[in-house]
């Protein structure tokens, strides 16, 4: 098993660590094996050791489906007019959208990446906050394997491709009808899955301990059956928010800002407060680890510096070292 730590891959990050030396005998100290690196937006370092990245997460907008269904009505009812749907997303028409994934592929491939995380979700803003979905998950599903098969068709595989679940409309990894769907969708033979344990927490509102997280994730794979040899990676983190989504979902809130790239990130630390990324301390998610048994685990955890990363991942390593992973 793989161990890595979420790292974005911009000059500000091997700074943090005094070089990326620093950053090498942190993760020999955490007992990481690597970075599952992300794009930052501009260049990466060419200096950045390749043999550091285990595995890549492509870049994503969390609201597209629209977008790439080029449908002009919701477009403008999300951003008022067309000239603020460029500037958010760059550009107008989906082979923006296109563009910007295969150059996403090209970045991991010139790395070396074992493999790569695609998101299968859809939602905005607006979702984000009332939980009413605009689209259904069959929906976002279907799109995204016509996505997902459009820009590898012709692409060597070089790479594994690994789809992670959302709570939000798409793959949830809660009906395995879906999950199948997907899978069966997607022509690409190196697919597979990357299950997000806090992910599926936040899928679950009832939730209220680690322990009760540890057997709702144990039940989500008794029920997917043999379908959970297809899960490759986990992003291991928990996350009980629960009782902060049934206090702060349902309407939008009175001060949300009106320009679209403020309002992003207002509801960006709204999304924080539902996603927390927090490392487990119960034993209880050991034996699902062991049911797993991934080729990559990345430590997914929130930290605002290199201490509150170190601290977290120590955390957690210590729990995983005390089950023999």
């Amino acid at each position: 098993m793989i161990h890595s730590v979420n790292l974005t891959l911009c000059p500000a990050a091997g700074a943090e660590y005094g070089g990326w030396e620093g950053l090498r005998r942190e993760l020999e100290e955490l007992g990481c094996d690597g970075v599952e690196g992300i794009w930052g937006g501009g260049e990466i370092p060419d200096d950045f050791p390749k043999e550091l990245l285990g595995g890549y997460h492509l870049t994503f907008f969390p609201d597209w489906l629209d977008f790439y269904r080029e449908d002009r009505k919701a477009l403008l009812d999300k951003y008022g007019d067309m000239a603020t749907v460029r500037r958010f997303y760059g550009g107008v028409g989906r082979e923006t959208l296109m563009s910007l994934y295969r150059a996403d592929l090209d970045r991991a491939e010139a790395l070396g990446a074992r493999y790569v995380v695609f998101h299968v979700s859809d939602v905005s803003i607006v979702e984000g906050y009332t939980y009413r979905w605009l689209h259904r998950n069959r929906e976002v599903i279907d799109a995204s394997i016509e996505v997902i098969n459009q820009l590898l068709e012709g692409r060597p595989h070089t790479f594994a491709f690994l789809m992670e679940n959302q709570w939000w409309p798409g793959f949830t990894f809660t009906e395995p009808e879906e999950t199948a769907r997907l899978l069966e969708g997607v022509r690409y033979p190196g697919k597979g899955l990357l299950l997000d344990t806090g992910h599926l927490m936040n899928a679950n509102l009832d939730l209220q301990t680690q322990a009760e997280g540890a057997a709702f994730i144990a039940e989500m794979l008794r029920r997917h059956g043999n379908l959970c040899r297809c899960i490759r990676g986990v992003h291991l983190h928990q996350s009980l928010s629960g009782a902060y989504v049934r206090a702060n979902t349902g309407q939008l809130p009175p001060d949300l800002p009106e320009d679209c790239v403020e309002r992003f990130g207002v509801s960006y630390r709204h999304i924080l407060q539902v996603d927390r990324h927090r490392p487990w301390t119960d034993p209880a998610i050991l034996p699902v680890l062991e049911k797993i048994s991934p080729d990559f685990l990345t430590h997914e955890l929130q930290a605002g510096s290199r201490e509150e990363r170190r601290r977290a991942v120590s955390v957690q390593r210590a729990l995983l070292a005390s089950g023999g992973f």
